[in-house]
């Protein structure tokens, strides 16, 4: 199946920080695990009740779940596990919730497969609240991706 929403000339912000290069919003300290096939950060974007949360990313480039090669899905589907039960042993948090989006029309708003983990609260609101606006600072990154590395690390 061969669909793209991708504008022409796109440049992924997700293949750039990979490669080193970031963005102006992510930079390469909010990789808190990478494999051979998938890597895991702090998202810069976050929700009222759910700092930290994680997005994982295919190393290569698939816009979405409709183009990853099944040995790339799985590597994320195993890091997605790995960083869910990181943030649940290093977050004093309640649970753990992912998500992925395909297609404007389904969310996706970053041309690159990304499934988000998400650090749950007893009564979040996760699901019916919006985004906070504009992007988490570096420090307030840092003190998850602190968390997770260390729990990496050991």
């Amino acid at each position: 199946m061969r669909i793209t929403h991708e504008p022409e000339g796109y440049r992924c912000p997700l293949c750039d920080l990979l490669a080193g290069q970031p963005d102006g919003i992510n930079v390469v300290e909010d990789i808190v695990r990478r494999t051979e096939r998938a890597a895991a950060l702090i998202a810069p974007r976050w929700w009222p009740n759910n700092p930290g949360h994680v997005i994982v990313v295919p190393i290569g480039h698939h816009e979405h779940l409709y183009a990853i090669p099944a040995e790339d899905y799985r590597a994320v589907g195993d890091l997605v596990r790995e960083v869910a039960i990181a943030i649940r042993e290093t977050y004093g948090c309640d649970g753990v919730s992912t998500r992925q989006h395909n297609e404007p029309a389904g969310n996706q708003d970053v041309w690159h497969l990304h499934v988000h983990v998400f650090p749950r609260y007893e009564g979040d609101d996760l699901y019916r609240s919006q985004a906070l606006p504009g992007w988490r600072t570096l420090d307030e990154r840092q003190l998850y991706a602190r968390r997770l590395k260390t729990y990496f690390d050991r």
